[in-house]
């Protein structure tokens, strides 16, 4: 909720650097393409200088369509990488997912979502690193890797409703988005709130509503959930949630504390109303924030 970790911290790989640190993005140290220029003083000479300053304004204009759209193109093709990435370290780490691929409908929402969007503009040369970035007010946005295994541990089906708890910069949302009828977000910094909300907005995901308050008690009046997502760290699975889960419903949250091993659990609500849960991989989280205990 005051959150946005999501930062994996499991084994060594020899050779390898911790999920949390891999990946390098290619536009680190990329300079900006910039627009052709311009120098044509005949032209000048021949044409009143209203026409020359038209003239100007449209070649600029090209220009700057012109590195926009490889600008876009760049991201495209940085976000096509990043899954090729998420896909090899599910393989490594199919010792503790108990699966070597993740679902493809998880992939492409995941190949979908422009995660530059969801970072600071100072951010974005970083934005497809398979790694965690600050957003502001001490959180940040979750890696990439985790939000992709999260998200399938759900197995979010057609028509379903979410809700996650910490909303951060909406990224998560977002992907939930590609995959659910509606996404129900609660997130209790109220400027990240305002920004995610804004964000969701600007880029057309119609389909999420972000409330700022405290996600603990979750979201009553939109319960019940098909699946539910937590993105910081509690030292139990918060009993508002699992009432607000319906029967037959799935909740993916990292269960501990935040100076001890931190595991991702995953709860299944039976249809019976019975709980189970399962422990998938060792994680790191912020922790779960709220006048709550």
């Amino acid at each position: 909720m005051s959150l946005r970790s999501g930062i994996l911290a499991i084994r060594r790989i020899p050779g390898r650097r911790t999920h949390a640190h891999w990946g390098t993005s290619p536009r680190q140290g990329r300079r900006k393409m910039e627009g052709p220029l311009i120098a044509a003083p005949s032209i000048a000479m021949a044409m009143p200088s209203i026409s020359v300053m038209r003239v100007l304004a449209a070649l600029l204009f090209a220009g700057c369509v012109q590195a926009g759209a490889s600008d876009t193109a760049s991201y495209e093709a940085e976000r096509r990488a990043l899954v090729r990435e998420i896909e090899r370290d599910v393989r490594e780490t199919a010792e503790y997912l108990n699966r070597r691929e993740l679902d493809p409908r998880v992939m492409a929402a995941m190949a979908s979502v422009p995660r530059h969007e969801f970072v600071r503009p100072e951010d974005r040369d970083l934005a497809y690193a398979n790694r965690p970035l600050p957003i502001g007010y001490g959180q940040t946005i979750s890696q990439p890797y985790i939000v992709a295994v999260m998200t399938d541990l759900l197995e979010p089906a057609k028509g379903c409703r979410a809700l996650e708890v910490g909303t951060g910069s909406a990224y998560q949302a977002a992907v939930l988005s590609q995959l659910c009828e509606k996404v129900y977000t609660v997130e209790i910094v109220e400027g990240l709130g305002q920004q995610a909300r804004a964000r969701l907005a600007r880029l057309g995901y119609t389909n999420v509503e972000v409330r700022i308050g405290d996600g603990y008690y979750g979201w009553p009046e939109a319960a019940p959930f098909d699946v539910i997502v937590v993105t910081a760290v509690a030292g139990h699975i918060p009993p508002p949630l699992l009432k607000q889960l319906k029967p037959g419903g799935r909740m993916v949250l990292p269960v501990g504390t935040r100076f001890t091993t931190q595991q991702l659990v995953l709860v299944h609500k039976l249809a019976d109303g019975r709980i189970t849960t399962r422990q998938m991989l060792p994680v790191s989280f912020v922790p779960l924030t709220g006048g709550h205990d």
